[in-house]
């Protein structure tokens, strides 16, 4: 019987996200070593799906894992690769990045004294290996680290905290050809004998976004009743994996990555009832959207997948675009589950080619020190 192994390492909140933060440094090289530290640190494979011997929370939002270290790139600071765990299996998907969770790298790194700055508003430069894009994080330092008091409340966490800008530049083709990887605004995707429209799209995080009522719903769902609902969640699932091969993100619908493509469920705003037990009125946001992440439906909304639909609203004639018309604005308010979210994004006004997608999200190192795996 071999002693525990003990691995620095810190437990950190980005975002509606939560997740264990490594130094690159810390970790041994072996790829399939470093997946097997992961599982069993977060407490996965876990047939109860409550990850209680690990660090985990039993969904997919609070069993993710970050890794960070120096850049060989001189236009960036830092790089950090994302693991999704999954919570039944011992799988480690990289197939996508996470948003919530990159808010929580800069603070991260300073903490560790793997980066240094300056007091005041300052912006690092990131590279996200799973999808080669560069990502900057705009916040504030005092004394060598990021303030985490402020008045900024994120839907889906308790505690208002100080305001982390993430900016994705040319976030079109994360993983796939480009901003439509089919080319078209919308295609038709026949799973079990039914045609159902949608359009796939890929800006920071491939998407596949669908309206309520294709696939039998209303759109103010709440995650509980989405995972009930075994019609619809059998429909979206092989929706999800033949958008999959369409997408050129597998070579067919069994091989589909487990984090991507994520699944956009969106319809006109109407009165919905939050997770806090709040009512959200229709006149408080602009479009309803569930999501769904690693077979479940989320309970607030992926912070990449926010973007990629605020790009998704852009997009004449896509599913979302149909839903909204015509926008002159750059920010778009999505009705969650637990509150509205507001991301962005800017396209150029020559071309009307996309530039960047936005988001705020707050983060807070919870805890440090040594992670049994």
């Amino acid at each position: 019987m071999s002693p525990t192994a003990w691995i620095q390492a810190a437990f950190v909140r980005g975002g509606t996200s939560k997740g264990l933060f490594f130094n690159e440094a810390d970790l041994p090289l072996d790829p399939a070593q470093r997946d097997a530290i992961f599982c069993s640190a977060l407490g996965s494979p876990d047939a109860f799906g409550r990850q209680l011997d690990g660090m985990g929370g039993g969904i997919s939002s609070l069993s993710k894992v970050m890794v960070v270290g120096p850049s060989e790139r001189d236009d960036a600071d830092l790089e950090y690769t994302f693991g999704q765990v999954s919570v039944y299996e011992a799988i480690v998907d990289y197939s996508g990045n996470c948003g919530n969770l990159s808010s929580g790298v800069v603070p991260f790194a300073l903490m560790t004294g793997m980066l240094r700055a300056d007091d005041g508003l300052r912006t690092f430069r990131l590279v996200n290996t799973n999808t080669g894009k560069l990502v900057l994080v705009r916040l504030l330092i005092s004394g060598g680290q990021a303030i985490v008091d402020g008045d900024l409340v994120i839907p889906g966490v308790s505690s208002p905290g100080a305001a982390i800008e993430l900016v994705y530049p040319d976030p079109a083709g994360s993983r796939t050809a480009g901003l439509l990887p089919t080319g078209a605004a919308t295609d038709t995707l026949v799973v079990d004998g039914q045609s159902v429209e949608v359009s796939l799209v890929d800006a920071a995080i491939p998407l596949v976004i669908v309206s309520a009522h294709e696939v039998g719903l209303i759109g103010n769902e709440t995650p509980a009743e989405l995972d009930a609902d075994l019609v619809a969640s059998r429909l979206l699932d092989g929706v999800r994996r033949e958008a999959a091969v369409r997408m050129g993100l597998s070579d067919s619908k069994g091989t589909a990555p487990h984090a991507v493509p994520k699944i956009a469920i969106v319809a006109a705003p109407r009165t919905s009832v939050l997770l806090d037990g709040r009512t959200l009125e229709p006149r408080g946001y602009d479009v309803l959207l569930r999501m769904i992440s690693m077979d479940r439906a989320h309970k607030a909304v992926p912070g990449t997948g926010a973007m990629c639909i605020a790009a998704a609203a852009r997009i004449p004639g896509s599913v979302i675009g149909r839903l909204l018309g015509k926008r002159t604005t750059d920010s778009i308010r999505l009705g969650t589950p637990s509150g509205v979210v507001t991301a962005a994004a800017v396209t150029d006004l020559a071309t009307e080619d996309l530039r960047e997608v936005s988001l705020f999200r707050t983060a807070r190192v919870l805890m440090r020190g040594h992670v049994a795996a």
